[in-house]
């Protein structure tokens, strides 16, 4: 028999990863305040909820006093907030925010769920990385396992795209940067009718690296093609790749992390080529966020970010094989 997520039973199912998620809160915010980090709060409802060309956001509105109404969007990330605050002089942050991505749904992804993020001063990607593991190993235990994969901490893998698509697809990506049939050729797929590199890259990714990552220990995945490097800066000593890093642990892609890009002129340039794609793809949505723009004229200091995905990191920490189990009150279909 099914309950309704209210129910006491249903309730009951799900309260052993949830009272071991509340233990996580407390320990990963003890953990940042004891290395000097302000835990901060930003809006989430917003003009604009970022730049990423496959990510859907929630739409709503506000009505001012006056009767004027604005459309506003649930943020997929505190990211642009969070970043005026370092602008403005803030140090350190770390943030526990609730996040909206419209269009999710599935063993570990759920439409509204809880971002840990944070920023570091003047760290490069080696610090970041150092940094994040040792956050892993202050509040999960030494083993963890979800969904049948059992993961040891005691030591954590560096690899990057580049290596990781030789040795798992047998393909050259950064010498075929920008050409589909190069990077079919190299890698022995069949490039399929309209297939751009990049699909080819993100389908290769998913077929054949991402499986193979993270399970007998955690691996942080480096030095991504600089046509992938979001808001991370090119590397200085390699500009075909940005110094970005995902993080997998226990075979779930549980982090996303930047040496942050600072120039307005280069990140002005990205969200219009982001923008003009996703219209492309999706239809017009909302305005250049210039006021962002604004802040990183007025000038940023030199950081590391890291967005990590809080349910998943509960799901390891708690044993739990379906994000449903970590969360209150699930939505129905993720009970």
């Amino acid at each position: 028999m099914t309950f309704p997520v209210w129910h006491p039973e249903s309730l009951a199912a799900r309260l052993p990863f949830l009272r071991r998620r509340a233990e996580l809160t407390t320990a990963t915010r003890r953990f940042f305040t004891d290395r000097g980090y302000t835990e901060v709060e930003t809006p989430y409802g917003v003009r604009a909820p970022g730049e990423e060309v496959h990510l859907s956001a929630f739409r709503t509105e506000r009505v001012h006093t006056d009767g004027r109404t604005e459309p506003l969007w649930l943020h997929t990330s505190p990211e642009f907030a969070m970043k005026r605050l370092l602008v403005a002089g803030a140090g350190p942050i770390f943030q526990l925010a609730r996040v909206w991505r419209n269009n999710e749904g599935s063993a570990r992804h759920a439409p509204e769920f809880t971002m840990l993020e944070w920023y570091f001063p003047s760290a490069d990607m080696d610090a970041l990385i150092a940094e994040t593991t040792a956050f892993l190993r202050a509040v999960l235990p030494p083993v963890v396992s979800s969904a049948g994969v059992t993961t040891d901490l005691s030591r954590f893998e560096r690899l990057t795209v580049a290596e990781a698509f030789q040795r798992y697809a047998g393909a050259d990506v950064l010498g075929t940067a920008g050409d589909a049939a190069a990077l079919a050729a190299s890698s022995g797929a069949r490039l399929r009718e309209g297939e751009t590199w990049e699909d080819l890259f993100f389908r290769l990714l998913l077929e054949r690296i991402e499986p193979r990552l993270g399970r007998a220990h955690p691996t942080f995945l480096t030095h991504w093609p600089a046509a992938q490097a979001a808001l991370a800066r090119r590397c200085p000593d390699d500009p075909r790749v940005a110094e970005r890093f995902e993080l997998f642990v226990g075979g779930i892609e549980l982090a996303n992390a930047f040496v942050e890009l600072t120039d307005p002129v280069e990140q002005r340039a990205r969200f219009i080529e982001d923008r003009t794609r996703r219209h492309a793809m999706y239809g017009a949505d909302w305005p250049l966020d210039e006021d962002f723009l604004a802040a990183l004229e007025y000038g940023m200091p030199p950081s590391a970010g890291i967005a990590l995905g809080f349910d998943r990191l509960a799901m390891l920490a708690s044993g739990a094989d379906r994000i449903g189990q970590v969360l209150w009150l699930p939505p129905t279909d993720l009970a």
